[in-house]
């Protein structure tokens, strides 16, 4: 089973978001065949605290706006270094870049295939 069309629309939607407010290494995973609560996570790093922040929100808005609302989100207190944006078919980890580079999400779930998000790169 792969990730929904849907699924991969909302991932876009966040994805855009993230660039728009200058996220590096944006990255989509499709883990809908490993986990079976959610189809994909989307990966991206934040240079401070406040742009992680601004990373987040800028989610938040553009996912309203296509109508899925934020379930739950976690880290965005205190000094986010890493955010946790739970969409339901969609989940966004925002880190900082130390917390990416130590927990390395994306070698962790390398095993999954990704979906290509570098056209939306290009338009930044």
């Amino acid at each position: 089973m792969t990730a929904t069309p849907m699924s991969v629309t909302h991932a876009r939607a966040a994805a855009e978001a993230a660039f728009d407010k200058l996220a590096t290494s944006v990255t989509v995973i499709d883990v809908s065949e490993r986990l079976p609560f959610t189809d994909i996570f989307v990966i991206a790093s934040g240079e401070t605290p406040r742009q992680v922040r601004a990373i987040v929100d800028a989610i938040d808005e553009a996912l309203g706006k296509v109508g899925v609302d934020r379930i739950r989100r976690e880290g965005f207190e205190g000094e986010a270094r890493w955010v946790l944006a739970d969409y339901g078919d969609v989940i966004v980890h925002v880190q900082h870049d130390e917390e990416r580079d130590f927990y390395a999400l994306d070698r962790l779930w390398a095993d999954c295939p990704t979906i290509d998000v570098s056209d939306l790169e290009e338009n930044h």
